[in-house]
């Protein structure tokens, strides 16, 4: 037994095929079919099997992936006190987040003094909520969303940081006439034409909680992921959008006001998600300390 097939195994059960496995370690498919091969010669009991046309982890598999992290997790905390503080502080952090998140945090993480953090990768990354902590193959850090309704991030293979909880308001224009209610019911909006996320995605989730209290289905004209667009359309056409409080705020004009929904709580848990073996580095603790000052900034803005 290998550690690099312990590997393979792990991202295996993260990523879900072996093709996704073979794209995020630079190899075939092929290849990590012959190591996992080689590793099931170790274990009498089957570590995959066959579901269609994709191979899956049998629950002894996930028992050796979860041992895996555990071993990755280990060695990261040795190397950790082997490595000099110089050579930590010299390697790259390499963090995604979905779009609003980077607009809102990603240059300001920029504006550090110098050496007090460690150089900083960013990427954006569009996904769905369920896509979210498969990205912790690829990245050291993971900003991403979930809603409070939804199931929990798989905190048997990842660790889960929480940031904050960011409301998702009715976004209006402010010469519409309903812009003079502080709060607004779905009751008043159900008739609005709309502009929302596409399905898999917190607005679109939450409008369909809104059509659900009032007893209608909404009236969904464009269907758009990108807040600054979707802002920019509130302002043009008179449509009601569903905005995140503080992540879209510098994105929208000064034309487009937030008003909460009443007698809903709607809105998304803020974490970052993270492999338990890079907690040891210290680089890393120092870069997620200081997005946790950034987001209270924003949150108590």
């Amino acid at each position: 037994m290998e550690l690099h097939q312990l590997r393979i195994l792990r991202e295996l059960a993260d990523l879900g095929s072996v093709n996704a496995v073979a794209k995020a370690l630079f190899v075939s498919p092929s290849a990590v079919s012959q190591h996992l091969a080689q590793l099931q010669r170790n274990f009498p009991a089957p570590l995959t099997q066959k579901d269609g046309r994709r191979l899956v982890l049998t629950a002894e598999g996930k028992l050796l992936a979860s041992a895996a992290a555990s071993v990755a997790s280990t060695l990261a905390e040795v190397s950790a006190r082997i490595r000099t503080q110089e050579q930590e502080r010299d390697t790259p952090i390499r963090i995604a987040g979905f779009h609003s998140i980077g607009q809102t945090i990603f240059a300001p993480l920029l504006t550090y003094p110098e050496g007090q953090l460690p150089p900083l990768r960013f990427s954006d990354e569009d996904v769905s909520q369920q896509d979210f902590p498969a990205l912790t193959s690829t990245y050291d850090l993971v900003l991403a969303h979930r809603m409070p309704h939804t199931a929990p991030w798989p905190e048997d293979r990842i660790s889960v940081i929480p940031l904050a909880f960011e409301p998702l308001d009715v976004a209006i224009h402010r010469d519409h006439p309903l812009a003079e209610f502080e709060q607004l019911s779905p009751e008043q909006v159900i008739d609005e034409p709309w502009v929302v996320s596409r399905s898999g995605y917190s607005p679109a989730d939450v409008l369909e909680t809104i059509a659900a209290l009032a007893g209608q289905a909404p009236r969904i004209e464009h269907r758009v992921n990108d807040y600054a667009t979707a802002g920019a359309l509130v302002e043009a056409s008179g449509c009601l959008g569903i905005l995140p409080r503080y992540t879209a705020r510098k994105s929208l004009d000064n034309t487009v006001t937030l008003r909460p929904i009443k007698g809903l709580s709607a809105g998304r848990q803020i974490d970052v998600l993270v492999r338990a073996e890079h907690l040891h580095r210290e680089p890393v603790m120092d870069v997620i300390e200081a997005i946790r000052q950034t987001i209270r900034g924003l949150v108590g803005a």
